[in-house]
Order: structure tokens, then C-alpha cells, then sequence
């Protein structure tokens, strides 16, 4: 074979796994890169926390739907410890820094009423028909899962569409919102953090793994993660408003009018609305955590080649109809699991303990349901 030949055969073969591997990376960096160029360094090191997310929950396999399904079904207990272990993690640092900066870092705090508790409920069973929760939602769109593409968009018109209704919704009943703070704060939420695992543990199947070293190593990993959002945004992670907030914008550019909801009209979300969806928190953790997954996949696969499972009709109708759900629950509840049960724990607010306990209930509902859906897949 000629010389020539052989540099052409080089020129048009196709690059081995570490230059794809290679270039996932630097794409990712100059994408941090420019969002911290035009819109600022905080936010570019925002996306970056997002990337982390991303690539975190999808390289481990980890998440918040899966874990609760295989307690439920198994009674597996590794995942759902795992989660109460980075949440001890987060109030460690978070419910102390709250007490000492009050003027600067916030909670996510929320009062618990009628509608929280109903739309917790609902959410867990949601997420339990399309096996995702919010940040699932995204990882699973992210790494090319065609229920999760479907799911999202609703996801977010259901977020929209909650947030429009919610003061009519709290009206009908909230307490004050309670919160554990300062040292006595973190304690007590220690201690109940304590109980809820040994319930589980207590639960746990006859020779079921307690702790694996991959949910363990997910959990620090996902609380550091959780600490840098705090400390950087000066608000704990979340994800719901995102994902609202994206919806809000379409509907603006196409012409229609936020004036006639009390939430979208307010101030600060009006001004979000109209600004850069780079300048928005939320928002950049949620693209990080979509393109943190898909970068993961790709690595793992070389491509998205994910088979369209064969689903019937009505799979997919459930699909749209619980997406949407998902987000109009997760607003009434304020936030899902990583917004209200996560976050809302980790920052001492006591509506995360009751959000945890009815999304949990849904849970149930959402395993029974969705092989009547149709949604167990026939490969």
C-alpha cells in the first residue's frame, strides 16, 4: 500500500474513543467557558455544578426514582440511605451557614398545606409511571431515554401551568412555614434523618446490601455538589423552577400574557422571564445536568442509540399525561425531590419531612400503576 494510501486511510477513519472521549471534555470546558465570559463567572461556575450533577447521577446511576421503586418492590434500602446520607451531609454545613447568613443565603423553605401534600402525592406517583423525578427527568432526557424526551416538555408545561394557579391553590390552607435552625435545628433533623434510615434498614430484606460503595461514594459526591450550589448561588439546588421558567418564556415570545397570574406577574420572576435564561440559576444547573448526562452516554456509548421501547398507545398518552403532572404536582408541592425532600430537609424546612412521607405514599400508587399503563417494556 502506497504512502498516500495509507494517509488518506488515516484522514477518513473515524477517531478512536479517547479523541470522542477528548473532545466531550473540551466541549464541555469551553461551554463553561463562554457562559462565564458573556453572562459572568458565577454563572459559568454554575453550569459547571450542573455538569457535575449531570455527570454524577448518570455515571454512578444514581438517582431518587429508582432507589424508592427498589425499596418498595425489593425492599432494597442501599439507594434511598444513600440519599438520607447526603442530605446529614448537606445540613451539616447548610442549616449552620443559614443561621450565620441569613441576609445572604436562603432555604428552601415552603409552608406545608392542603395542596403540598396533594401534589407530593401525586408527584411520587408520577415519577414512578415515567421512572423519574425531576433531576431524573432531565439525566434520563439527557442520555437519550425516549420516555424522558417525551416527558420533559410536559414536564415543563406543567410546571408553568402550576405555578400559575398556586396562590389560588395555597388558599385553601397552608400553615406558617417551619423551620429546625441553628444548632438545635441540625440536630433534631440529624436525629430524624437517623430514624428514617433505621426504619428502612429495619425494613430491609434478609441479606439485602445496606450501603453499597457506589450509592456511598454517590451521596458524598451529591452533597458536595449540593454545598457548591449554596454557597455559589446562595440557594439550594433545585430544579423545578427551571423548567417553569422555560415554559414562562415561550409563552411570552409567542405573545401571551403573564399580567393574569399572581406568580408570573410578581417582580422577580417577570424580571427573570425577560432576562437571559444563562442569568438564571436554576436554569443552569437544570441545561448542566441535561448535557452532564448526555456527555456520560455519549462517553459510555459513542452515541445515543437508545431502542424505542415497544409501547402501546396509551404508554405513551400516560407519558404525557404524568409528565405533565410531574411539574403541576411539583409546583403545588414546591419542588420535587431534589427542590423539596432534598433541599428542603438539608435547609432545616420541615414541609421537606412531609413531602418526603406523602411522595413516598404516591410512590406506591405509581409502581401498581404503570404496568397497567402499559409502560413495563415488551423488548
Amino acid at each position: 500500500m502506497s504512502q498516500a494510501t495509507l494517509q488518506g486511510a488515516a484522514e477518513t477513519a473515524p477517531a478512536g474513543p479517547f479523541g470522542k472521549r477528548a473532545g466531550l471534555i473540551l466541549g464541555a470546558l469551553v461551554i463553561v467557558a463562554l457562559v462565564a465570559l458573556f453572562a459572568g463567572a458565577r454563572y459559568g461556575l454554575l453550569l459547571a455544578i450542573g455538569l457535575g450533577f449531570g455527570i454524577a447521577l448518570e455515571g454512578m446511576r444514581f438517582g431518587f426514582a429508582g432507589p424508592w421503586r427498589a425499596m418498595i418492590l425489593r425492599r432494597e434500602p442501599s439507594g434511598v440511605l444513600a440519599q438520607l446520607l447526603a442530605i446529614a451531609l448537606v445540613a451539616v454545613v447548610a442549616i449552620p451557614l443559614l443561621s450565620s447568613h441569613a441576609g445572604e443565603l436562603v432555604g428552601a423553605q415552603a409552608p406545608i398545606g392542603f395542596a403540598m401534600v396533594g401534589g407530593a402525592f401525586v408527584f411520587g406517583a408520577c415519577m414512578q409511571i415515567v421512572l423519574g423525578c425531576g433531576s431524573g427527568t432531565l439525566v434520563n432526557a439527557g442520555s437519550g431515554n425516549p420516555v424522558s424526551l417525551l416527558a420533559l416538555p410536559f414536564f415543563a408545561l406543567g410546571s408553568f401551568a402550576g405555578a400559575w394557579g398556586l396562590i389560588w391553590w395555597t388558599d385553601l390552607g397552608a400553615l406558617p412555614i417551619l423551620t429546625l435552625s441553628g444548632g438545635a435545628g441540625l440536630g433534631v433533623t440529624l436525629v430524624l434523618l437517623a430514624l428514617a434510615a433505621a426504619i428502612f434498614l429495619w425494613r430491609a430484606a434478609p441479606g439485602a446490601v445496606k450501603l453499597s460503595r457506589r450509592h456511598a461514594i454517590a451521596a458524598v459526591v451529591l452533597a458536595l455538589l449540593a454545598i457548591g450550589n449554596l454557597l455559589v448561588a446562595g440557594q439550594p439546588w433545585g430544579v423545578v423552577y427551571g423548567l417553569g421558567l422555560w415554559a414562562a418564556k415561550g409563552y411570552s415570545a409567542l405573545g401571551g400574557d403573564l399580567s393574569a397570574s399572581a406568580f408570573w406577574a410578581a417582580p422577580g420572576s417577570m424580571e427573570r422571564v425577560q432576562s437571559s435564561v444563562l442569568t438564571d440559576y436554576t436554569s443552569l444547573t437544570d441545561i448542566g445536568i441535561i448535557l452532564g448526562a448526555f456527555g456520560v452516554a455519549a462517553w459510555r456509548r459513542g452515541a445515543l442509540a437508545a431502542k424505542l421501547p415497544t409501547y402501546p398507545a396509551r404508554a405513551w398518552v400516560a407519558t404525557i399525561v404524568a409528565g405533565f403532572l410531574l411539574g403541576y404536582s411539583s409546583r403545588l408541592a414546591f419542588g420535587c425531590n431534589v427542590g423539596a425532600f432534598f433541599s428542603g430537609i438539608s435547609t432545616g424546612s420541615l414541609h421537606g419531612w412531609v413531602w418526603f412521607i406523602a411522595a413516598f405514599g404516591g410512590a406506591f400508587l405509581g409502581i401498581r400503576l404503570r404496568p397497567m399503563l402499559g409502560l413495563e417494556a415488551r423488548s
